[in-house]
């Protein structure tokens, strides 16, 4: 580094100050386009589904615990682990790594939009 420092004040065009700087800031792009970037859409995506989670839906922690949700507040969710014996969780939010199944309510939605977008598509294909 200061080898670097030396050779630039040694040089004193732009155009060389220039040339120097240039790796680095093309590493910086880089770097910009295949880490911080995907990182920034995964933690939107992950906010996401916390956000949408709600009673009645199928979800397993960060643990590997798989349960039901039965219960939505701010930060905490409580999970509903085994029913023969009632067992119940509560656990934080941001313990929630991926939801399995959604309530009954998002599937008959789904299920009502799914008819007409077969059918467009079979228009399409003829």
């Amino acid at each position: 580094m200061l080898f670097l420092l030396q050779a630039a004040g040694k040089q004193s065009s732009p155009s060389s100050m220039l040339s120097m700087l240039l790796p680095f800031i093309l590493m910086f792009v880089v770097m910009y386009f295949l880490i911080l970037r995907p990182q920034k859409r995964k933690e939107k995506e992950r906010k996401a589904l916390l956000s949408r989670v709600k009673k009645n839906d199928r979800v397993v922690t960060a643990g590997g615990i798989h349960g039901l949700i039965t219960s939505v507040r701010e930060n905490e969710v409580i999970l509903r682990v085994d029913d023969a014996k009632d067992v119940k969780l509560k656990v934080d939010r941001s313990a929630i790594a991926t939801v399995l199944e959604v309530s009954h309510d998002d599937e008959a939605a789904e299920e009502s939009e799914k008819p007409k977008e077969i059918a467009k598509e079979s228009k399409e294909t003829k």
